[in-house]
């Protein structure tokens, strides 16, 4: 049952994208707002928002899924989301605070490229190609086009000098809160999938939705560069 609540999710997610805006993990126009305000330090506002970001963030939370199903062992879970972590918190840190950045949407189709590459592995797509490549290294920096995505947004808020070193940092680790909310959900659910009979079969139709929402991703930043 857990399986195929996944897939049924992955598919409603991925007949959702191209209708609603918020799926580009945009900045909400209250959350715009209400930042502009904000002249100073407020560590708590920010750790708020770098946790809200996250777990709204549908294409984060896909590549995570990606990442982390088939993983078995807790020390390689450790492991990939470390990675994932080191490279966005590099770019999301270093982009605000070195004004550095890129097309919003040319990043959000990477990011959804992501999706695509870590869906096709979990399928042995790379292996019936007779490619070998480190998954480690793509997470890393796939890790970094993440970031960089996450510093697009931030850099689009406005932030004010004062404070901003505060609450840059509470922004990024409001955005590790989410993401441990987020894989704590995902793994308890795996776990629970994995003890059941069905997993093997129904892991393959949860990938291709994934590969689904990440296609959809990525045509949807696309198409989104192309128009505007």
């Amino acid at each position: 049952m857990g399986g195929w609540l996944l897939v049924v999710a992955a598919v409603w997610l991925t007949l959702l994208i191209p209708a609603a805006p918020a799926f580009a993990h945009d900045i909400s126009d209250a959350d715009r707002a209400l930042v502009q305000q904000i002249a100073g330090p407020a560590p708590f506002m920010f750790l708020y928002l770098g946790a809200k970001h996250m777990v709204t963030g549908i294409d984060h939370i896909l590549f995570l899924i990606g990442v982390v199903f088939f993983l078995y062992r807790l020390r390689d879970v450790i492991l990939y989301v470390s990675l994932f972590t080191i490279g966005h918190s590099l770019t999301l840190l270093g982009g605000v605070w070195f004004e550095t950045g890129a097309n919003a949407h040319v990043v959000d189709a990477i990011i959804g490229i992501s999706v695509v590459y870590k869906a096709f592995e979990n399928l042995g797509g790379f292996a019936k190609l007779g490619l070998s490549l480190d998954t480690r290294l793509a997470v890393l920096v796939f890790g970094l086009f993440h970031g960089l995505g996450l510093a697009t947004k931030v850099r689009e808020l406005g932030l004010h000098d004062d404070g901003l070193v505060v609450n840059l940092l509470s922004f990024n680790l409001g955005v590790e809160v989410g993401q441990v909310l987020v894989l704590t959900i995902v793994v308890a659910l795996f776990n629970l999938w994995r003890q059941r009979r069905s997993f093997a079969a129904s892991a393959f139709y949860a990938n291709l939705a994934l590969l689904a929402a990440g296609l959809m991703l990525v045509g949807y930043q696309l198409t989104g560069y192309f128009t505007s």
